[in-house]
């Protein structure tokens, strides 16, 4: 072979490997580094993202526990002011819940309606949200032909557990149009081992779908919500929701088993490849529920070529540069060689033992000769110097030694430019790993935290007062602060908002003052009026004199943070510091801070539920005295009724007698007849219908017309008249009869004339 085909043969083959081995091994850890950190970011996104989720279903199902806890008063007072006051106590919720679609409670009629002897039938009463945002009473019964046992009320009667509805598609108006997903969550209403209804409250799920398109940690990547019977709850494509992901993928469903690992709460992972060849990562992140055996399940899935991009990107870089240095490379060496006729032995073996690889200083030449030989020679031996410190370079890079330096031979030295690169690529490598790894430990920092005051959120939700103590407290000696306070909304009525500084920790240990800020006052009142978190890292030295929370330190950085739940400002958290707080450490501030409005709200829930129950039963006592007090009035009022009764009878007998031997007649004011006995009216030979309506003097015998004036005269004075009076019959036969006109009085008021009489003609 002629010497500029060995140059080309062995230099350009050494010079390949090296940068083929190079370049493959830096593509390949890329790649590998590349998938791992983009799936480890993807797992902490699902995590972050699930445990929001979680967090808003938890809310709205310990509101859910709160009034089915609520609903064990109802023994104690009458159902119809229980369903009442209930009822107002539902309506609150709904108001206070803009996201809830209904609430309502269903009671087992058996134990409300004591004429309903059967084990089924039920009667709900609650709330229901319009499209146009009112809300308006429901109330109905259902299952007087019994339980319906497929339905979920049936499934909750039996088992007395919690659940979380699948969503279902549902329309307040009944039109297709204005249909959207929702869900529910009911827990059951015992006493005892006594299932007796359920509270619930159906959710408008369109809450998690503005968080689901909001995830999308990669370009190209989404996320979708998963309901415990595989329902898609959440989802990028709106046509999907409702819809079970069994029947919208099914192959895809029953490769990964994803039904079942859905409905047993687990957290996994995989790589789908598909029919294009191309990869997609997907992470399923569990939603669990404590006290609710019906996980759901938050997934993401990122491409892979997303994923590979930028490795993909770097290595198709390195190729080009490594392509057009070896054809500068072989440029180089050709013309060389070309210029080479007449090499010498020495050069010649030189050249051999570099194109076997060897490399060392024995084959450096002692340039004597300033000719072509001794300019090639020089030539050599600078290439001999550069490759030896080349290797030294490598040799320093492979043991780890990444901050070697390696002088470049020349501008046109493309190898060492291209080993510089490579070493300039693993150094860029090594920093992102290292920021990826303090990233990674804030992350690990925010996440501990936050499972942190979740525990103490959820182990402290019953007194407020303990509560602010440890929220503050922890803050300080988590955040690493020199002092804490917690002011917290006076809902007392007034025209003025105050924020009373309910807790105050410093220095290892409680502070206990006593103050009260006004909505605008001050750092703290500005905070709760524009709701925005203030951060001040230069306090002036007269921080006393500043209209602050804490008023007694003067630190350097000072952080005032607000409680926003539903655009409320619940409270507000200062911490003062001597250093400066960083960035993620307010970001975990601010996310620790809707967990705790969001546990505030549920405890002044708590309180006025607590409240609410203690003037029910309040009542409760109250309406029982009444109601004793009432049944001995109705004893002593049925014994005086008794009694009447007892002395009507009598003298209903004693008149049955008077009629069979006594005329009797009763006339109005104006002498009448209004009424008269079956004696008078054969005695005076007329009917009733003849009779009513005659005036009295009709009956009155011609020779006795002047005397009856004297008679009626003394009666309508209020005086009886009794004496031998002569009568006439409707034949105008004279009866001769001793007559009585007495003045009959009701309520002291002259109501009518009674007549009676006894014929006198066998006298």
């Amino acid at each position: 072979m002629k010497i500029n085909v060995k140059m080309l043969a062995y230099i350009l083959s050494t010079s390949m490997l090296i940068f083929i081995t190079s370049v493959g091994y830096i593509t390949l850890k890329s790649r590998n580094l590349s998938l791992k950190e983009a799936q480890d970011l993807t797992n902490i996104t699902a995590q972050k993202y699930a445990n929001v989720i979680k967090s808003e279903l938890t809310s709205d199902f310990n509101i859910v526990k709160t009034i089915a806890q609520a609903g064990h008063a109802y023994l104690s007072v009458p159902w119809d002011q229980w369903n009442k006051v209930f009822l107002e106590q539902q309506q609150n919720v709904i108001n206070e819940n803009p996201h809830f679609l209904a609430v309502a409670t269903a009671w087992e009629l058996k134990y409300i309606d004591p004429e309903w002897n059967k084990p089924f039938g039920r009667y709900t009463n609650g709330w229901v949200r319009d499209v146009d945002g009112t809300i308006n009473h429901y109330e109905t019964k259902a299952g007087l032909d019994g339980d319906d046992i497929n339905g979920n009320y049936y499934t909750m009667k039996t088992t007395g557990v919690s659940m979380i509805v699948d969503p279902k598609l549902w329309s307040p108006t009944g039109r297709i149009e204005d249909q959207y997903l929702n869900t529910n969550l009911s827990v059951p209403i015992k006493l005892g081992n006594s299932f007796i209804g359920l509270a619930g409250v159906d959710i408008d799920l369109n809450k998690f779908q503005d968080i689901i398109v909001n995830i999308n940690p990669f370009e190209e990547s989404f996320s979708f919500l998963l309901s415990n019977d595989g329902t898609i709850a959440a989802h990028p494509n709106l046509e999907l929701m409702g819809k079970l992901i069994s029947e919208v993928f099914p192959e895809f469903t029953e490769k990964y088993n994803i039904d079942e690992k859905v409905k047993k709460g687990e957290n996994f992972s995989f790589t789908h490849k598909k029919e294009n060849g191309e990869k997609d990562f997907y992470v399923f992140a569990p939603i669990n529920i404590k006290g609710i055996n019906t996980p759901w399940s938050l997934a993401i899935s990122v491409p892979n070529k997303v994923i590979t991009s930028e490795s993909n990107s770097i290595s198709y870089n390195a190729l080009i540069v490594c392509f057009l240095g070896l054809i500068l490379l072989t440029v180089v060496i050709w013309l060389i060689s070309k210029n080479i006729t007449d090499p010498v032995i020495k050069i010649t073996e030189i050249l051999k033992s570099l194109a076997k690889g060897k490399i060392d200083e024995s084959l450096l030449m002692d340039v004597k000769t300033k000719d072509e030989i001794g300019e090639m020679a020089l030539a050599l031996n600078t290439s001999i110097q550069g490759l030896n410190k080349k290797t030294a370079f490598a040799n320093q890079i492979g043991s780890g030694n990444i901050d070697f330096k390696l002088d470049l031979v020349s501008e046109d030295d493309q190898l060492g430019q291209s080993l510089i690169n490579m070493r300039n690529s693993l150094l860029k490598a090594n920093s992102e790993e290292e920021k990826r790894k303090i990233e990674d430990e804030k992350r690990r920092w925010i996440n501990e935290g936050l499972a942190k005051f979740a525990e103490i959120l959820r182990n402290n939700n019953n007194d407020l007062n303990i509560l602010a103590n440890e929220i503050i407290k922890n803050l300080v000696y988590y955040i690493d602060v020199n002092q804490g306070g917690l002011f917290i909304l006076n809902e007392q009525e007034g025209s003025v908002i105050n924020y009373d500084l309910l807790a105050a920790f410093a220095f290892d240990r409680k502070k206990f003052i006593k103050k009260t800020i006004e909505l605008g006052e001050g750092l703290v009142g500005s905070c709760a009026k524009e709701k925005n978190t203030i951060h001040l890292t230069e306090v002036p030295e007269d921080y006393i004199n500043i209209t602050s929370g804490l008023g007694e330190a003067n630190p350097n950085s000072l952080l005032i943070i607000p409680l926003i739940i539903n655009d409320e400002v619940l409270g507000v958290i200062e911490l003062a510091s001597f250093k400066k707080f960083k960035k993620h450490e307010i970001e975990f501030i601010e996310q620790v801070a809707e967990s705790i409005g969001a546990t505030l709200k549920s405890v002044r829930i708590n309180s006025k539920t607590s409240y609410l129950l203690e003037q029910s039963q309040q009542q409760a006592e109250e309406m029982a005295a009444q109601e004793e007090e009432m049944r001995q009035n109705l004893e002593e009022l049925q014994a005086t009724q008794e009694e009447s009764t007892k002395k009507g009878n009598e003298f209903s007998s004693v008149l049955n007698s008077i009629d069979k031997f006594i005329l009797k007649a009763e006339f109005d004011l104006n002498f009448k007849l209004i009424n008269a006995n079956d004696l008078f009216l054969k005695q005076f030979k007329y009917t009733m219908t003849e009779a009513l309506g005659m005036e009295a003097e009709s009956f009155i015998a011609k020779k006795d017309i002047s005397k009856f004036h004297e008679i009626s005269n003394t009666v309508m004075s209020g005086n009886s008249h009794q004496e031998i009076t002569y009568l006439k019959n409707k034949n105008g036969i004279d009866l001769r009869l001793l007559t009585s006109f007495a003045p009959v009085f009701i309520n002291e008021s002259f109501n009518k004339i009674l007549f009676l009489a006894v014929d006198l003609k066998d006298y």
